[in-house]
C-alpha cells in the first residue's frame, strides 16, 4: 500500500510517499479499514520535528485521525462488518502505525460508526478535536448547563468544537480570537462573545463580561503567557483546563489565592499507556459527538484538504500557524 513514512525526526522533507506492506488484522476485535482520509493535527508535527512517543520504531506512520470503510473483521468483532463507513483516532505517535495510509488496522472498541451527515474528508477531521475538547470541558471541568466558558482560540481546531460542545450543553461561551473574519467565524459556531486578543485585554473583557466574577470554565489552548493570565479571567473556585505542559516560569500564587481547580488535558495519553477503558470512552465519545453531527447541532469546518503525497506540505501549512479549523489528507 501507499503510505507516507517518516524515517527520522526533522523538517517537513522527512515524511515521504512509499510502499509498504498494508497492515493486517492481528486481533480477534480487529478491523480493517480502507482509509478515504486522515486528518492532519498539531501533535503531528510535532511529533515529527521533535520524535515519536516510541522513538526506537522507525519508520513511523503518523496521523492520529482516520476515516474509512471496513474491508475485514477479526472473528471476535461484533460491532461493525464490512462496508460500514467508521472515524476514530488510533495509531500515529511511534507505536502502532497511523492514517497517512491507505489502509488501517483498528480495534473495533476504539472506533465509531462515522456520521451520516459528514463526507470522509470532514469525518478524518474531527476525532481527536472531539475527544480534546469533550475531555476537557465534561470530563475535567465537568461543565454544567449555566455556566459561562471561555474558550482561547475558539477558530483553530480545538478552539471551534469546544465552542460548540458548550452551547450545546447550554453554556454562555465567550472565546479570544486573533481578527475580525475570525470573529465572525466564532459567532456562526454560537459564540456569544469574541473577544480579539490583540487589540483589547482579555481578562479585563471577560470580567467586565461577568460582572466582576469571571468564566466558571477556561479552556486554554494556547499555553505560555496564556495560561497564566487566565488565572485573572476565571471566577474563584472555578476550573481552568489547559493542552499544554505549563513552564517552569508559571507562576501560580494567583491561581492559589483564587483556590482554582486546575487540570491538564492530553487525549494521547490512553494510546501511550494502552488504557484501554479510556479508548472505549473516546469511542463513546465519538458516537456521542456523530449523533449531535446528525442532529444539526455540531459541525466541523475542513479549511484545507491536500492528496495524501502532499503530507509533507500539510505540515508546513500548520506550523505556518493561525489556520481556521483543520486540514485533511485525502486518500485515494
Amino acid at each position: 500500500m501507499k503510505a507516507i513514512l517518516m524515517t527520522a525526526p526533522g523538517a517537513p522533507e522527512v515524511l515521504n510517499l512509499a510502499d509498504v506492506p498494508a497492515p493486517a488484522i492481528n486481533q480477534a476485535t480487529d478491523l480493517l479499514v480502507r482509509l478515504k482520509a486522515a486528518g492532519v493535527n498539531p501533535i503531528d508535527t510535532k511529533l515529527r520535528s521533535k520524535g515519536t512517543y516510541f522513538p526506537e520504531r522507525m519508520p513511523a506512520i503518523l496521523g492520529c485521525d482516520g476515516a474509512g470503510v471496513v474491508e475485514a473483521v477479526g472473528a471476535g468483532a461484533s460491532r461493525f462488518k464490512p462496508g460500514d463507513a467508521v472515524y476514530f483516532c488510533n495509531g500515529g505517535i511511534g507505536g502502532h502505525p497511523g492514517n497517512y495510509a491507505e489502509y488501517a488496522v483498528v480495534d473495533e472498541r476504539f472506533a465509531a460508526r462515522k456520521p451520516e451527515s459528514l463526507d470522509f474528508n470532514q469525518a478524518a477531521a474531527a476525532p481527536l478535536v472531539l475527544i480534546t475538547a469533550w475531555e476537557a470541558l465534561y470530563d475535567r471541568a465537568r461543565m454544567t448547563a449555566g455556566q459561562t466558558v471561555l474558550v482561547h482560540a475558539g477558530a483553530g481546531g480545538v478552539g471551534h468544537v469546544a465552542i460548540q460542545l458548550a452551547k450545546s450543553a447550554g453554556c454562555r461561551v465567550l472565546t479570544t480570537v486573533g481578527s475580525a473574519d475570525k470573529a465572525a467565524f466564532v459567532k456562526q459556531l454560537g459564540a456569544d462573545e469574541a473577544i480579539n486578543y490583540r487589540d483589547t485585554d482579555f481578562v479585563q473583557t471577560v470580567l467586565e463580561l461577568t460582572g466582576g466574577q469571571g468564566a466558571d470554565i477556561v479552556f486554554d489552548t494556547v499555553g505560555g503567557a496564556t495560561f497564566q493570565a487566565s488565572f485573572a479571567a476565571a471566577r474563584a473556585y472555578g476550573d481552568l483546563v489547559t493542552l499544554l505542559q505549563p513552564g517552569p516560569e508559571t507562576d501560580w500564587k494567583l491561581a492559589r489565592l483564587r483556590n482554582l481547580r486546575v487540570a491538564q488535558e492530553l487525549m494521547l495519553s490512553p494510546m501511550v499507556y494502552g488504557w484501554v477503558e479510556a479508548q472505549r470512552h473516546q469511542a463513546w465519545i465519538l458516537e456521542q459527538c456523530a449523533a449531535l453531527f446528525d442532529a444539526n447541532k455540531l459541525r466541523i469546518e475542513v479549511n484545507n484538504v491536500l492528496p495524501l503525497e502532499d503530507a509533507a506540505e500539510a505540515h508546513r501549512l500548520i506550523e505556518a500557524g493561525g489556520m481556521r479549523g483543520k486540514l485533511v489528507l485525502t486518500i485515494g
